[in-house]
């Protein structure tokens, strides 16, 4: 969505939609910089201009001086589920149709941000809590920065919950969504359900406490996954942050999930859309149909796409029978907002 219509949209905006904080029972502090202006915010979010080629070896990016401690998050914290030594060779375990272009242009996004003064990895956790619990080391949010006001999402990359496949299942997300003005994070968890809707609770309730600073309207907020991060996405939209020791917080406006077998629900969920390819040997689209079709049944706003001929880990689709499904999505939020 251009500027021009972020800028219409805050309109309709101020009557948010996120609806008051459930009642089921199931950020440390700092300076947040302001977002950067002009031609380079431009050329960031489109990622042209950086140093990287399809032909860097990975552990160069890892390395590079302008992410300092925080690149080696850029690519999985455990390295035995992805493979290949350069941005054109990633592979990474149970995803397809992962396209080079794209890991080129993300990345070479984040090192313009960077280096235009923007902060483009929050940790989420004090440094107290990382030396007692070291895991939380390999956690934070990576910001694609859209339009200051503008509300925001949360990208959840599956990886089976052993691993965050951000590469493929949400950096191409937030960085879509920050061209169409939208404020949009990129969450890198710790392995495991539990543990892993523990961190999307942390990072919402973080955004909530640093709104102002980050200059994101916090109503009617979405949460996007695919895989396993849909599964995160989905058990937040139902029981909201407070039920994995977030804040008493709204749930999301919208939910946006891909390809998993996910079937709870707490019959009040949040609007939401879903598509998969119908050859995921992973997750069946019937059972997919099925729980959208019970949420409909409820009365609670949906859209579901199916696609013939596409497995598993899709990502954006583009040049596939998915292609174009991120902008349906993207519609599917805005009617929630109006």
């Amino acid at each position: 969505m251009g500027c021009l219509a972020a800028a219409l949209c805050l309109l309709l905006w101020l009557g948010g939609c996120g609806g008051p904080p459930p009642g089921t029972g199931e950020g440390p502090a700092g300076s947040v910089p302001p977002a950067g202006e002009g031609v380079e915010q431009v050329e960031a979010a489109s990622g042209e201009g950086g140093p990287f080629t399809a032909d860097t070896p990975i552990e160069e990016v890892m390395g590079d001086p302008v992410f300092g401690e925080y690149g080696r998050l850029i690519f999985p914290a455990d390295s035995g589920y992805w493979s290949g030594d350069t941005l054109g060779e990633l592979r990474l375990t149970w995803y397809s149709n992962i396209d080079p272009e794209k890991t080129v242009e993300i990345v070479n996004s984040l090192w313009q941000r960077a280096g235009a003064g923007e902060t483009v990895f929050y940790d989420i956790y004090t440094e107290e809590e990382k030396a007692a619990d070291p895991e939380k080391e390999d956690t934070g949010l990576f910001f694609f920065r859209g339009e200051p006001g503008a509300p925001f999402a949360v990208c959840n990359a599956g990886g089976g919950f052993a691993y965050v496949g951000a590469m493929q299942d949400s950096f191409p997300h937030a960085l879509e969504l920050s061209k169409r003005g939208y404020n949009a994070f990129a969450l890198i968890y710790r392995p495991g359900a539990q543990t892993a809707c523990e961190d999307l609770a942390r990072a919402i309730s973080f955004i909530f406490d640093h709104a102002g600073e980050l200059e994101v309207d916090t109503r009617c907020y979405s949460l996007w996954g695919g895989s396993a991060g849909g599964r995160m996405a989905a058990w937040l939209g139902s029981y909201g942050p407070a039920a994995f020791g977030g804040e008493e917080l709204p749930r999301p406006g919208a939910v946006i999930m891909q390809y998993t077998g996910h079937s709870d629900y707490a019959g009040d969920d949040p609007p939401t859309f879903a598509c998969v390819g119908e050859n995921d040997g992973i997750a069946g689209w019937r059972t997919m149909e099925r729980r959208i079709r019970a949420l409909d049944a409820l009365g609670i706003p949906t859209e579901f796409h199916h696609y013939p001929g596409l497995s598993h880990g899709f990502g954006l689709g583009t040049g596939t029978a998915a292609e174009g499904w991120l902008d349906q999505a993207v519609d599917f939020w805005e009617g929630q907002m109006e």
